[in-house]
């Protein structure tokens, strides 16, 4: 961390013990970010109930490059957080989550759907078995009326949207599970 850790005892004793788990806590967060900027925590009661054990609010602030990341765990979530030491354990869970989702998203690998081979229809010779599509990239794709899902040649027409895979023909690329898109389109 480049500035030190802050940490905030609201509506309860100052603790050495509490002070001593938020660091350690904190100083293992660099495993999974380096570039942390600053961590501020903060750990109140925010309700002192007579009949009810005392309940741990923990919030951790985190300040990186591009953003600031906010991991709370209120009481009311869990009941378990009479213990202040499990709220601190979640609050700095939920933190380390947060802290490896944004890592993954600047180094940019979440995880994406790339649109199947698709095109449109552009000709159909009906005596010769055969058609050509035309992709979003401007491809000319052969197709065979027997690379037809379900048979459907005859109910083809020039402009209809299609899905394909596509392989090496001996004259180019071809088309083969050839499948009519429904209303559903395809968006890239």
């Amino acid at each position: 961390m480049q500035q030190p850790l802050q940490i905030t005892f609201r509506d309860i004793p100052h603790s050495d013990a509490v002070e001593a788990a938020v660091r350690e806590k904190a100083e293992k967060l660099d495993q999974f970010f380096e570039k942390i900027m600053s961590c501020r925590v903060m750990i109140e009661s925010p309700h002192a109930h007579q009949h009810k054990g005392q309940l741990y609010h923990v919030r951790v602030d985190l300040t990186v490059p591009g953003a600031e990341l906010v991991a709370s765990r209120a009481p009311s979530e869990h009941k378990a957080h009479q213990d202040v030491y499990v709220a601190i354990r979640d609050a700095f869970d939920a933190a380390k989550r947060q802290l490896q989702n944004y890592n993954r998203k600047i180094k940019k690998k979440v995880k994406t759907h790339e649109a199947p081979p698709h095109g449109r229809i552009t000709e159909l010779a009906p005596e010769q078995d055969f058609g050509r599509i035309l992709t979003p990239d401007g491809r000319d794709i052969y197709f065979h009326r027997n690379s037809l899902i379900n048979g459907d040649y005859e109910h083809l027409e020039v402009g209809s949207e299609v899905r394909f895979v596509e392989e090496a023909g001996e004259q180019g690329p071809q088309a083969s599970t050839v499948q009519l898109v429904g209303k559903h389109h395809i968006v890239e």
